[in-house]
């Protein structure tokens, strides 16, 4: 099923409008996901000083750095966004317009991740960065609510995996359980700091019975997502999409591809455990560099074909200057799918939802009768 494209509307073949579908975000940053208009106010504010003067420039400047092909490289953008978002007000800003862009997009649930120990510069507490952003995810639902939309969003409560904090933000996490947390995640470069690093933050966690996602398989290979599985207790695989790394195909035809499962990637898909694949950003970071550097290339169809909880995101939306509704319609072009796989999708990312299992129904519920009625 192809794809059009009409001043940023995205519509299948049969005319659906793929923003108004009713979406689920699992694998979505808080600081990756600045309007850049805010980024211009607040770095005012704050007297710092921008590579560039208005929206679109900014934009453009964002989406350049990051098409680099290195995580690494990737990941020094966010030293401005994260550099406008050391106050009380400036979270509480970023976190309201995040959830406004949401609902704006058709997404009825959100995660947001982000690491509170990068907002401390300016005098803010562990705990107080957590409440400000929280007071702004409240907001922002309010505002959705009056547009007569429906959203519901929860916090990832982050540590950066290069330093030693992890246990005092898992810590942190579980604090605020009932307060907005929904789960925790180690985040930033991959490589050389696996998730056995931080064992005493997710042995913490494990007995505290509060879910982890971790990102694993995306600047590094299968024994960073082994470690994610067996030291992070991983429910879900931040990308994960070097998982395919695990699977041989033996022979194809025209009709049918053969392959041979690891024990690894056998694992994941028996346990159904979610990947949170995210197509741009993908490629901005070189994360399907083993197949190559197109969409077309991505083994996330790979993946859906044979079985596993597949799950569309958008990552960061200002670095990719992206949005979900446009991440499935990239998809959808490149792998001809159409209503029912969008559906999948989402189902997916319900079902992975770090929510108590009659939510989670409730939320399957909402998504089949929003394609329905679509």
């Amino acid at each position: 099923m192809s794809l059009n494209e009409n001043d940023g509307a995205y519509t299948l073949s049969d005319g659906t409008d793929i923003r108004a579908l009713p979406k689920v975000s699992l694998h979505d940053h808080l600081d990756g996901g600045l309007r850049p208009a805010t980024v211009l106010e607040l770095a005012d504010g704050i007297g710092l000083e921008l590579p560039a003067n208005d929206p679109v420039a900014l934009g453009a400047w964002f989406a350049a750095k990051s098409n680099s092909g290195s995580l690494v490289e990737y990941l020094k953008t966010f030293d401005l966004t994260t550099a406008v978002m050391q106050t009380r007000e400036g979270l509480t800003r970023v976190a309201r317009e995040f959830v406004q862009d949401l609902g704006a997009d058709g997404v009825v649930y959100g995660e947001i991740r982000w690491a509170p120990e990068q907002h401390l510069t300016r005098g803010l507490s562990l705990d107080e960065t957590v409440e400000a952003v929280q007071d702004g995810l409240e907001q922002g639902i309010d505002d959705v609510r009056a547009t007569g939309r429906r959203i519901r969003v929860g916090q990832l409560v982050s540590a950066m995996r290069h330093t030693d904090r992890s246990l005092e933000i898992a810590e942190l996490a579980v604090r605020h359980r009932d307060r907005g947390a929904v789960g925790f995640d180690i985040a930033g470069p991959e490589a050389g700091f696996p998730p056995s690093n931080h064992r005493a933050a997710f042995d913490y966690l494990a007995a505290s019975f509060f879910p982890s996602t971790v990102h694993a398989g995306e600047a590094d290979g299968l024994e960073s997502i082994r470690s994610a599985l067996l030291d992070g207790r991983a429910l879900r695989l931040g990308h994960g999409v070097r998982l395919a790394e695990d699977i041989t195909i033996e022979r194809q035809d025209d009709e049918n591809t053969y392959v041979t499962l690891g024990t690894l990637s056998q694992w994941v898909k028996d346990r159904e455990i979610a990947l949170e694949t995210s197509p741009t950003s993908n490629l901005q970071t070189g994360a399907i560099a083993a197949w190559g550097d197109d969409i077309l290339d991505h083994p996330f169809d790979l993946l859906y074909q044979l079985g596993f909880r597949v799950t569309v995101n958008t990552d960061n939306r200002l670095m990719s200057g992206t949005t979900l509704t446009r991440e499935l319609s990239i998809l959808a072009d490149a792998f001809s799918y159409d209503r029912t796989d969008l559906e999948i999708f989402q189902l997916n990312a319900a079902a992975g939802a770090f929510l108590p299992v009659e939510q989670r129904e409730e939320l399957a519920e909402i998504i089949t009768a929003g394609f329905e009625g679509s």
